[in-house]
């Protein structure tokens, strides 16, 4: 059977959050400051859950230079306006010492609904994660990846774990947002349909009894856009530095992309039992890289690096094909320096043993997210003026 190429577009969102230059901590965003930041980004922008907090949205993206370039002016933009209040952006899932019973939600109905709808488990989301889009034309191919896919997303998880900490100590997690978002109902790992239609019909049926507007409030870790014709990967904590977005932006788009290679040569990837893939998603979720994840086949834990390497080399002709292989390598750089969460204890160790008390400590971690949040920015506006491969 012969299948049409999917576009393989992408569009990529990010959660920020904000904080006062002075004291570091969690700062509501000004009305001016969302203002200017629409008025500047054109509809790339908008609030989010809590007033600390802001999302950006890429426009769609033929390739993934297109999409750093975007996210390069978005984040530039953001730390620019909110300089000028005053304020810093970052990109962490979890701010390392904030406390959510202090934060105030978006007076917005969508918001005020979610916390009636959910009570306690809504005020305590205080974390932003990352989403990536990949376009995929036609129902019945978005069904099927995402049952193929999951196998995938523990190694997602792992790469951009940055949220080892919540109100001011260690969770011994990597990704303590993971913990904080499952809380929510309709999350987690997807279940499987063996068809758009099956898919459809048992979502009808959460809308028909009044539980949910739409599938917009269905929030599993891969769900298929309730607004665009894309499978959106929804499992990963954003990623304080651009170039780590980008690597995992890239893994995720390559995968895609090997996945539909398998199916147009009537192949596929095999299927695991939700169980299986869980451990693995724990395991990211507490570990982040440092302590490998489970190979069913050879049914051992195998140290992460050689899981990547594995994984890059699977996927390497299809980064080709999408011109993404400079960014999909990159994907090492992580692995070899560790993942945000790791740079943050690290960073908070050195404080402590130089004399810092613990806040003092943790408000290190701060600044150092909010440089990591500008780091890089220029070279991806000029990598955008090269030519770029299409699919």
């Amino acid at each position: 059977m012969s299948y049409r190429q999917p576009s393989f577009t992408l569009g990529v969102e990010e959660e920020y959050l904000l904080v006062d230059r002075d004291s570091l901590d969690l700062a509501a965003a000004p009305e001016s400051l969302m203002a200017e930041c629409i008025e500047e980004l054109e509809g790339q922008v908008s609030p989010e859950f809590l007033q600390c907090q802001i999302e950006v949205g890429t426009t769609v993206c033929r390739t993934v230079v297109e999409a750093g370039s975007d996210l390069a002016r978005l984040r530039s933009v953001i730390a620019r306006i909110a300089s000028n209040h005053g304020l810093a952006p970052l990109a962490v899932s979890c701010h390392p010492f904030a406390d959510w019973h202090k934060q105030h939600f978006t007076d917005k109905q969508r918001y005020r609904e979610l916390e009636h709808d959910l009570g306690g488990v809504a005020r305590r989301m205080l974390i932003c994660g990352m989403h990536v889009h990949v376009g995929l034309d036609d129902d019945e191919t978005r069904i099927d990846l995402m049952a193929q896919f999951p196998y995938f997303l523990p190694h997602l998880l792992a790469l951009s774990t940055s949220s080892p900490y919540w109100k001011g100590d260690d969770t011994g997690l990597n990704s303590y947002r993971l913990t904080v978002f499952d809380n929510l109902p309709r999350t987690g790992l997807p279940p499987r349909f063996s068809s758009w239609s099956e898919y459809q019909r048992s979502v009808q049926i959460i809308i028909d009894s009044g539980l949910i507007d739409d599938s917009t409030k269905i929030w599993w870790d891969l769900r298929p856009s309730a607004r665009f014709p894309t499978l959106e990967s929804r499992i990963c904590d954003v990623s304080p530095r651009l170039d780590d977005t980008l690597a995992i932006v890239a893994l995720t788009q390559s995968i895609m992309h090997m996945l539909w290679r398998l199916r147009s040569n009537n192949q596929r990837w095999r299927i695991y039992d939700r169980f299986l893939v869980g451990e693995n998603r724990w395991r990211a979720q507490r570990y982040g890289v440092s302590n490998g994840l489970i190979d069913f086949a050879r049914g051992e834990v195998v140290a992460f690096p050689v899981l990547l390497e594995e994984l890059i080399e699977l996927v390497s002709e299809d980064a080709e094909a999408l011109g993404c292989s400079e960014q999909l390598l990159s994907a090492r750089r992580i692995v070899e320096n560790g993942t945000s969460a790791d740079r943050q204890r690290s960073i908070h160790a050195r404080a402590i043993a130089a004399g810092a008390s613990a806040r003092e400590a943790q408000k290190e971690v701060v600044r150092s997210l909010i440089d990591d949040f500008t780091q890089g920015l220029e070279s991806h506006w000029q990598q955008a003026t090269i030519p770029m491969q299409t699919a």
